[in-house]
């Protein structure tokens, strides 16, 4: 079942591979929570390096990021090593479940994903060459048909925006996220005001 703009998440800690447990939702600010596909993959990884070139801008703007993957703690916490941002590790895919992340052989077979891939492979190896990242397991657990989430949650609990991939590389870009979480500043400004006695 997909979440929609509106919907209630429960609170909870969430265990970290890479720092301490994380409170979902934040009090304090919104939370972008990405689901990723497996440890080491090259379209996450080229997706992630953009999301780290810019974690200042994007805390700067009430941001908190925390990334899920469906790989275990223990693959995913050499990959997680060096990302400046939480990192869930969801092997059982409960997280997934819980909001209605899917896989699906479109993650691989729709042609919208083939230009990503096909930047994505080559800048992986180079990384992974120069020894700067981990190349992904053989066989990932979970396999390598999982399709991106994106959801950004107010610190009361509420979705303000969900994404659903489409195929393995349709998730939002660091533009997209800033101009979500602006918006759902100025709606939550708007009901503030209009929630004011005069």
């Amino acid at each position: 079942m997909r979440l929609r703009p509106g919907d209630p998440v429960p609170a909870r800690e969430l265990d970290l591979v890479n720092g301490p447990p994380v409170p979902l939702p934040d009090p304090g600010r919104l939370v972008h929570l990405q689901f990723r596909r497996f440890a080491g993959c090259p379209v996450c990884n080229l997706h992630l390096r953009s999301v780290a070139a810019r974690h200042a801008e994007i805390e700067a703007a009430g941001i908190a990021e925390v990334v899920v993957f469906h790989s275990p703690a223990g693959e995913l916490r050499e990959h997680a090593a060096g990302l400046p941002f939480p990192v869930v590790a969801d092997p059982d895919r409960r997280l997934y479940r819980e909001f209605g992340v899917e896989s699906s052989p479109r993650a691989l077979r729709d042609p919208r994903a083939w230009p990503v891939i096909a930047r994505a492979v080559p800048a992986g190896t180079w990384y992974v060459l120069r020894r700067r990242e981990r190349p992904p397991a053989r066989s990932p657990h979970g396999g390598r048909l999982g399709l991106p989430g994106d959801f950004l949650i107010a610190p009361d609990g509420r979705i303000v925006a969900a994404g659903y991939g489409e195929h393995a590389g349709d998730q939002w870009t660091v533009d997209e996220l800033l101009s979500l979480a602006a918006r759902a500043g100025h709606d939550a400004a708007a009901r503030d005001a209009a929630g004011r006695v005069p």
